[in-house]
């Protein structure tokens, strides 16, 4: 779960980027964050991730208090989220199978784990066959792909995806959308941030509209209109 209570955020140059923001996710659902750029988004995230500290508020994600964490905590809070990025960062001279491992050795897992794990993830995505492919011969949404089974890979409780669909033409974001609706679906929390308006008005899905560092709405199934920016 995820509860972001009068939340406020100014940097040290003095934007104030969050204003008061009052946020619930609970576990197993799925959320759209949309809105402008520099509306506020990339901070919640920053925030939730623990790369920068609330202002004011209180913040809990997934029974850690970031409030008060202990660096040492830090690593393992990450673990329950899995990130996925607009620009795949994926490690070239490493093939799919490799990408996966290697996030999975950081956290310890052992050898019997990653040869059990690895393949359930691939044939969750649809890339079963390409688990001996470099990321160089892939396609772009295919990549998305690997990110995605990257972001799986550690059996995170939530997924986190920024822009996910922001490199691909309609037809890959669709897909990469269903299977982002498909693995909620299996029980993990999925947060979406984007501002692909088709997308999210496809899916009849709960969507938080952030401007100016404040939330104007939050609808199940709820309608977005804003522009692409």
């Amino acid at each position: 779960m995820i509860r972001l209570i009068d939340i406020e955020k100014e940097y040290d140059n003095g934007t104030k980027a969050l204003k008061g923001v009052d946020l619930r996710i609970d576990d197993g659902e799925f959320v759209f964050l949309v809105g402008p750029s520099g509306s506020g988004k990339s901070t919640i995230i920053k925030l939730i991730t623990a790369e920068i500290a609330p202002t004011e508020g209180r913040l809990m994600v997934n029974g850690y208090n970031l409030n008060n964490i202990r660096p040492g905590q830090v690593p393992y809070m990450r673990r329950t989220l899995g990130i996925i990025f607009q620009d795949f960062r994926l490690i070239d001279k490493k093939t799919v199978w490799e990408n996966l491992a290697f996030v999975m050795r950081a956290v310890g897992a052992s050898n019997r784990e990653i040869r059990r794990r690895i393949p359930y993830v691939l044939e969750l995505v649809g890339l079963e066959q390409k688990a001996d492919h470099y990321p160089t011969e892939l396609s772009g949404g295919e990549q998305q792909r690997v990110a995605i089974a990257r972001a799986l890979v550690n059996n995170p409780s939530m997924i986190i995806a920024d822009e996910p669909t922001g490199n691909l033409d309609p037809q890959r974001s669709l897909e990469i959308m269903t299977l982002l609706d498909k693995i909620n679906e299996l029980g993990t929390t999925v947060l979406v941030v984007t501002h692909e308006k088709a997308l999210v008005n496809r899916f009849a899905r709960r969507v938080v509209a952030i401007e100016n560092g404040r939330i104007i709405s939050d609808e199940t199934g709820g309608y977005y209109n804003g522009q692409k920016t």
